[in-house]
């Protein structure tokens, strides 16, 4: 029997979207998984209606800790607009790496989406999935740390495809996503570097089983380009458990291995999310 059930016919409007088809939100803010953004559109308004979700994230490394919240709009389920602040905070490593214990990289992200193609939930009868376009813009601080890695700028733009296929009979979410980019460590350190300042096609996926009206588990990968000599960057992996208490509050709790930071070895640990909206 399918766990995500449609809305009765003419009342779309009043119950909008079914629960948990607003996924949780992106590490830079982009309604999706942990990790990797969705095509589906934040919230849960329908085509007539205006949803919006806040968030906080924080996840806990063992050199590391990196903090993030913001705001995610989704106009009519078909525009998303969002804006995140991100702390990257080096502990003890600050000291090991010359910059002070305790030292803070902040980036800002602001992001959009345009659901283009599909519909997730309604075109349960092709093999169609639901497609969006979207685009990053993102601004570190830390500028002269910045430079003295290698970065070549501490501002760049991410742009991605996804596309996402929800089985209701099977309560299973499927999504891959293309994304071109020159971000170092998701742009915390900076964008390009000096082996290599071009854009990058990185894959992320995800996957997402419903094992209950409100309970899910899943599991995400993101590849990431490795533009700098000062550090190796690897594989992002993350495998999560959300559970939706209503159309207004939800949490996700994860696994994360992020794989090596600043030479600091790989950083697996945990990444906890709180997210409110209708």
């Amino acid at each position: 029997m399918a766990l995500f059930c449609l809305p009765m016919a003419g009342r779309a409007q009043d119950s909008g979207r079914l629960l948990a088809t607003s996924g949780v939100t992106q590490l830079e803010g982009a309604g999706g998984g942990g990790l990797v953004p969705w095509a589906l559109i934040t919230g849960y308004g329908t085509r007539d209606a205006i949803g919006a979700n806040v968030h906080y994230t924080s996840a806990y490394l063992p050199s590391f800790t990196l903090q993030s919240a913001g705001v995610g709009v989704g106009l009519y389920n078909r525009l998303e607009l969002s804006y995140t602040h991100q702390w990257f905070n080096t502990g003890s490593a600050g000291g090991r790496l010359g910059l002070g214990s305790g030292y803070v990289f902040d980036l800002d992200v602001v992001g959009a989406k345009v659901r283009v193609l599909g519909d997730a939930v309604y075109d349960q009868d092709s093999w169609l999935p639901q497609i969006a376009i979207g685009t990053q813009f993102k601004a570190a601080d830390s500028h002269n740390v910045l430079q003295a890695i290698g970065a070549r700028s501490p501002d760049g733009e991410d742009f991605y495809i996804s596309a996402t296929k929800l089985f209701l009979a099977q309560s299973l979410l499927l999504d891959a996503t293309v994304r071109a980019t020159k971000a170092n460590q998701f742009g915390l350190l900076g964008f390009g570097g000096d082996r290599d300042n071009g854009y990058h096609a990185e894959f992320e996926g995800s996957a997402a089983l419903l094992l209950s009206r409100d309970f899910a588990i899943g599991a995400e990968v993101r590849t990431k380009p490795d533009n700098l000599s000062f550090a190796k960057e690897g594989t992002a992996f993350d495998a999560f458990a959300s559970y939706f208490l209503n159309k207004h509050l939800s949490a996700t709790l994860a696994f994360v291995a992020l794989g090596p930071i600043a030479r600091q070895g790989d950083q697996n640990g945990v990444y906890l999310s709180l997210q409110g909206g209708f």
